[in-house]
């Protein structure tokens, strides 16, 4: 016996002083109705009403447990009006996952303007290069960046990223500038070992109108783009970095760009997250306004790709 459900059918009889408009107010029929107050009875041992074909009455027995069953009845409709007012709410917290380069790159740097429209949201920003799983972590949206979620979730491209094979001037002063792609196989370069799989990852080159995938030869491999980045700048080796995150190097000159007719576009930065027909409002809130401002700073990156071809001699 579910004691919760026939305890609640046995308050909404009395409220209503009828079974029939309990069972209105339940969505259930009459005889359901019966049949749980009846088995309550049977279970605790006494009759909680006295019945006949005109009128319906409390026992005594019946009388003392609605009078100690109502309070806690309401405690538990109070908590249940709170938590489905909760989902109105725009104050609260908002849980956010994302690999490191996207969340210091473009989510963080929004986050200022967001709140100075919502000022009681707030943020639980777990930054990790691992593909996050939103129930298991109790995350509210996520970020990613190459191909969208395969799994049973919504996803929301944002933008393209587009890789961008560049160099400090310190290094090209040592080792002078590749011309074509087949010189890199003279240079020292930076690679990326993918955190899920520990793979480096090829460049890759827009060559005739296809994408070329290539190995190149790698002084220093990272786990994170931040570490490669600041490799490259330091002058260790050529890199392959996503435009996002170096626009203030190119502009400022700090790295050069190289090879600019092959720069690709393959990949996508996406937000992901669960249906939103149960979300809190302040979590819709979040999406819509990322889905509305992140395109838009990532369209920063042609700009610079723009800028990176006029500089560039190749």
């Amino acid at each position: 016996m579910d004691k919760a459900r026939v305890v609640s059918l046995f308050i909404g009889v009395v409220r209503a002083r009828s079974f029939s408009q309990a069972a209105v107010d339940a969505g259930l029929t009459p005889q359901a109705v019966s049949k749980a107050v009846r088995q309550l009875e049977d279970h605790l041992g006494v009759r909680l009403f006295h019945r006949t074909t005109r009128s319906l009455s409390l026992t005594d027995e019946g009388t003392r447990l609605f009078e100690l069953a109502q309070p806690g009845m309401r405690l538990l409709d109070d908590a249940l009006d709170q938590i489905q007012g909760s989902r109105l709410e725009v104050d609260g917290l908002i849980r956010v996952a994302a690999p490191m380069s996207i969340g210091t790159a473009i989510i963080v740097p929004l986050l200022p303007a967001f709140q100075q429209r919502y000022p009681g949201a707030h943020f639980d920003m777990q930054l990790d290069d691992h593909f996050t799983d939103l129930v298991e972590n109790k995350i509210d949206v996520g970020f990613r960046a190459g191909s969208p979620p395969e799994r049973n979730l919504i996803s929301r491209k944002l933008g393209d990223i587009a890789l961008l094979t560049c160099a400090a001037p310190s290094y090209l002063e040592r080792h002078g500038t590749p011309k074509k792609v087949s010189d890199l196989a003279a240079h020292r370069c930076t690679g990326f070992r993918r955190p899920s799989t520990g793979r480096l990852m090829p460049w890759e080159f827009h060559i005739d109108g296809a994408t070329v995938y290539q190995d190149v030869p790698v002084v220093a491999s990272f786990n994170t783009v931040e570490g490669e980045l600041t490799a490259v700048l330091s002058g260790l080796g050529i890199g392959q970095m996503p435009v996002f995150m170096i626009e203030d190097a190119l502009a400022s000159g700090t790295l050069v760009p190289l090879l600019t007719p092959t720069i690709t576009a393959n990949n996508g930065v996406f937000m992901y997250y669960q249906q939103r027909t149960q979300m809190p409002l302040r979590v819709r809130h979040f999406i819509d306004f990322m889905a509305e401002r992140a395109p838009v700073l990532l369209q920063a990156q042609r700009q610079a790709v723009y800028t990176s071809k006029k500089k560039s001699t190749t």
